[in-house]
């Protein structure tokens, strides 16, 4: 596109000279590359913006949800979940994110969880169940420039009227998306930017007409619409040949592209995001996924926002895709917490943009691998950011990565144009050392001189640089969180608590229903607090949720433990509740979760099973439970044996269970049905 492109070699000579100077300064790192092999490679590259410039940069975000991934961030007491915080939003201070993405909670399982939604019958609205209300708010408050998105994964069931689709009645769905945005607003003071069709779903044209027309009639003409979160096509398509739904349609955003877009999605002539990438563990190797990426969807793929699933891994690891966040935060209890290094591969280029920047018309592939973006604010700031990742070292989780080779090379840039006259370059530097473990993160090293409109970088393998005329760069040197602590072994919640802060109690990750705090104002004392489930109708699913409403709590590594609950079956007739432990699955396999199960039914009956599904029959007989009635379960499971007491007294023992052999404790409803539960513990 315009950019010339030098190739020349530098003298033997001379690259010995380098690297021996490398060596000389650094004789504690690795070994110089290639001294006395090949030479090495360099090239030039012009930025220049007199013949005008590219693309606008939308910005770098991160999803919340899809679903449950911030579940223990909000336990985290202060100020270590502020600190949490600061990573993610602050500007000039870690990730400095400019978008959040939420999820417009479903009551149904989005692969790590639950989220609740805002209205979970026809009749109900509260916008003020689960945390993505107050994350957004957190986020606004440390940058109120920040973009805000959102999207659903799944549906109440009453949407759907009885079908498991949310386009038969589309002026409903319509209405409940709109619901939830006006409602951030009127009770949150939101402003939300963006809203998106059904997360990695089919879309409805005639839907998204009807949003839109939604939108207008209820004042909302800022907001702006994404469509449809899945693939390229075939919304490109469809909106080359329907005019209207290409006038309502502003932002293309494609899931996981591999940095590549296709021809009819150019042709719209829309803006392109990579609307959900990552999605990688957060390891070194997922900062080079990130890395690659953040800079490859542009210079592939025309993509000018690409977005993290998922913002923070606070949800428990041995759920799906444990560990998927640009930082940890999966201990509440103890207050630790993890940078980790994708945070810094964020700050590159989020520390030193800003969304409404242009990029500059470039090739942006490197000669010897690798790739560089450049953008500026049109007042002459200039930002370049260059990554040499290699094959082995930036692997998403997804889409399979073809191969290709990056060696250590040196970069000339000339800069042209209103950018001839910058004389000095602030420089931040990341290497991800993979030989060692002793990655270096933005760090940064020692202003360039831009002398006669150019400068030169020698470039090794597996490195991010940012150049910038900017200045407002920094990296906390922040007090350490406190060290990593296991779940507590011994654990109570009697739910006694008049305002929670939270719809949910602490801890509990729901996995199939909603379980939230609950005023039982018609009990004499002894349960006006109490947590229960609230899903009554199977919702809009978006994976295979169980037929049974189930939350897990505690350590997966538990192998003996006991587990005691009050519990209160409000269904006559076929009612049933259960507490468990050694539970071993949750999120999108939650329907194969297995486990030792406690299980009363409102007929009088009991059973013990080894699977959430309740086929696995370890034993049954009559209990005496009836509903509308409180009683207290009590599971012991002790190496191979379980026994289970009610109201204190034995019902049933020496229960051979083999496996699992470890797992979460848990409780949860026999089909989605109003129960209650109070006075939890775990031993």
């Amino acid at each position: 596109r315009g950019t010339r492109r030098e190739r020349s070699w530098v003298g033997m000579g001379c690259a010995a000279l380098l690297w021996g100077t490398i060596l000389l300064a650094c004789s504690c790192g690795p070994g110089p590359p290639r001294v006395g092999a090949a030479p090495l490679l360099a090239a030039t590259y012009v930025l220049d913006d007199a013949n005008g410039l590219g693309r606008e940069f939308d910005g770098i975000g991160a999803v919340s949800g899809g679903g449950a991934t911030s579940r223990l961030l909000v336990n985290y007491q202060e100020p270590y979940r502020s600190q949490i915080l600061d990573y993610l939003f602050k500007p000039n201070f870690g990730a400095s994110l400019h978008m959040l993405k939420v999820e417009i909670g479903g009551d149904a399982q989005s692969t790590d969880g639950t989220e609740p939604s805002h209205m979970h019958y026809e009749n109900d609205e509260n916008y003020f169940r689960g945390y993505e209300w107050w994350l957004m708010k957190e986020a606004k408050k440390r940058n109120p420039n920040i973009k805000l998105i959102g999207l659903p994964w799944a549906f109440p069931g009453w949407i759907g009227r009885g079908e498991n689709w949310p386009y038969d009645y589309p002026d409903i769905t319509a209405y409940y998306i709109v619901s939830w945005i006006l409602g951030a607003k009127q009770y949150h003071d939101l402003d939300i930017d963006y809203i998106g069709i059904w997360n990695e779903r089919a879309f409805s044209s005639k839907y998204i007409k009807l949003l839109r027309y939604t939108l207008d009639k209820h004042g909302l003409e800022q907001v702006r619409i994404i469509a449809s979160d899945r693939l390229w096509e075939p919304i490109s398509f469809v909106m080359m040949i329907d005019s209207e739904l290409h006038g309502v349609v502003d932002v293309i955003g494609a899931h996981y592209p591999g940095t590549k877009t296709v021809p009819n999605a150019i042709l719209t002539g829309k803006k392109l995001w990579s609307s959900e990438d990552y999605s990688t563990f957060n390891d070194d190797v997922g900062a080079g996924c990130w890395a690659r990426i953040l800079n490859q969807n542009y210079v592939n793929g025309n993509m000018t926002a690409t977005i993290a699933w998922n913002l923070v891994a606070s949800y428990y690891e041995e759920l799906p895709f444990g560990r998927c966040g640009l930082m940890t935060a999966q201990e509440p209890w103890s207050g630790h917490y993890k940078v980790e290094s994708p945070i810094w591969i964020t700050a590159h280029t989020t520390q030193f943009t800003q969304p409404g920047w242009s990029y500059l018309q470039v090739d942006g592939h490197l000669e010897g691998g690798g790739s560089f973006v450049a953008l500026t604010d049109g007042l002459g700031n200039l930002t370049i950011i260059i990554e040499t990742m290699s094959h082995n070292h930036s692997k998403c989780i997804r889409p399979p990565l073809p191969n290709f080779s990056v060696a250590p090379q040196r970069a000339t840039f000339y800069l042209r144009g209103s950018f001839s006259l910058v004389e000095t370059l602030q420089v931040w530097h990341s290497r991800l050392n993979f030989e060692y473990g002793n990655s270096s993160l933005f760090q940064q090293l020692h202003p360039v001189n831009v002398w006669k409109g150019r400068f030169t970088l020698d470039l090794n393998v597996d490195e991010v640089y940012t150049l910038t005329t900017l200045k407002t760069g920094w990296k906390c040197g922040c007090q350490e969180p406190p060290p990593s602590q296991p779940f507590p072994s011994s654990y109570n919640d009697d739910f006694n608590i008049r305002n929670p802060p939270f719809s949910e109690a602490p801890n509990f990750a729901d996995q199939t229903g909603v379980f939230e705090y609950f005023v039982n104002a018609s009990d004499p004392g002894d349960h006006v607090f109490t947590l229960r489930q609230v899903v009554v109708q199977r919702p809009i699913t978006w994976v295979s949720d169980a037929d049974q409403t189930i939350s897990v709590i505690g350590n997966f590594k538990w192998v003996n433990m006991t587990v005691t609950c009050d519990i209160y079956i409000e269904k006559p007739r076929d009612g049933g509740v259960f507490i468990a432990g050694r539970v071993d699955n949750g999120g999108i396999y939650v329907r194969r979760t297995k486990g030792v199960f406690f299980w009363v039914f409102a007929d009088g009956t009991y059973r013990v099973t080894s699977d959430l599904a309740g086929k696995e029959i370890l034993m049954k007989g009559l209990a005496g439970v009836r509903d509308n009635a409180w009683h207290t379960l009590t599971l012991n499971i002790q190496g191979t044996s379980a026994s289970g007491l009610l109201n204190g007294y034995p019902l049933w023992e020496n229960v051979t269970v083999s496996k699992p052999g470890n797992g979460w404790a848990a409780l949860g409803t026999r089909s989605f049905e109003f129960a209650q539960f109070d006075n939890f513990h775990v031993e």
